[in-house]
């Protein structure tokens, strides 16, 4: 996974104004299994499930666990290289349940989407890449890795929904992860504070998964 490199220039028009249109469309099953067989359509139809549930829930942090945990237990960690033979991909929800499989940034993904879909506000949700030190908060081997930050609001300490450990935990209790910068459809954020300090835009792979997205029919 390559941190700096999915930071770069566009031309495209900037996402976030795509991304204010976006919502998660009913996806017929047939169209699920036409695209990514049985394995995809049996994840989505768990997934539905879940969104049926958890849709009567009216406490966030209860989401934050039900979705968290959902995909933790049905995905399998899988580097890149080694499911998609390329050293950095960004899947869709749906490629990823077709495989029952991903990396960091596909559990990530999958995570934040489905907890749009559930009424999280945006501003709560950011894609964040970390440094995470691989043995514990002690070690000096790191390696990139992306989690998905939960604000309750700006200026609070956020939660982390991780893949590498089951429990929601707030991220003073991640001693083992270093922010590098983080995400969502307003901007980026690279350092502390409330307000980001550049635009979306420029996240070349975000825009590419959102076409993927639209051109599945799994958002509209």
């Amino acid at each position: 996974m390559g941190v700096l490199s999915v930071l770069s220039r566009s031309a495209w028009l900037p996402v976030w104004l795509l991304l204010a249109a976006l919502a998660l469309a009913e996806m017929p099953l047939e169209r699920v299994q036409q695209l990514y067989g049985g394995q995809a359509v049996r994840i989505y139809r768990e997934w539905q499930q879940l969104l049926l549930s958890s849709r009567r829930e009216n406490n966030e942090q209860t989401l934050l666990r039900d979705v968290n945990q959902f995909f933790n237990q049905r995905y399998q960690f899988v580097d890149d290289i080694d499911l998609w033979k390329q050293p950095d991909y960004w899947a869709t929800p749906l490629e990823s349940m077709a495989r029952g499989a991903g990396d960091c940034e596909d559990y990530t993904i999958a995570k934040y989407f489905t907890l749009r879909e559930l009424g999280v506000a945006p501003q709560k949700l950011r894609l964040t890449y970390v440094k995470a030190r691989i043995g514990g908060a002690a070690s000096t081997v790191t390696q990139a890795h992306m989690v998905l930050a939960y604000y309750a609001d700006p200026a609070a300490e956020p939660l982390i929904l991780d893949n590498l450990i089951t429990t929601i935990r707030p991220a003073s209790q991640r001693a083992d992860l270093q922010p590098v910068f983080s995400f969502n459809a307003d901007g980026i954020w690279v350092g502390g504070g409330p307000n980001p300090n550049s635009s979306v835009d420029r996240l070349t792979r975000w825009r590419q998964l959102i076409d993927k997205m639209k051109t599945e029919g799994f958002i509209s």
